[in-house]
């Protein structure tokens, strides 16, 4: 599975859901993470992301540790990036 991380920092991207919580997506298919991030681009969000290949697990865990919800996007399935 994927995630968008800063370059420069290393920090996870998240957005915040409905309720106001970030929310680390994860992509199941590494070619929607790079569509998303093409959609970031485009839309003119600034910093630099990479695509990580991780472990769930891990990012659930670490989602646990700081209060943050995840997402699992399927594949194939269509996100666009919030305005």
């Amino acid at each position: 599975m994927y995630i968008l991380t800063d370059k420069s920092t290393g920090g996870v991207y998240a957005v915040f859901n409905k309720d106001r919580i970030k929310t680390v997506q994860v992509f199941e298919s590494e070619e929607d993470a790079v569509r998303y991030n093409d959609l970031l681009v485009a839309d003119g969000y600034e910093e630099e992301l990479e695509i990580l290949e991780v472990d769930p697990n891990i990012v659930a865990a670490n989602c646990g540790r700081y209060n943050y919800y995840y997402t699992v996007i399927g594949k194939d399935e269509f996100v666009i990036p919030p305005t």
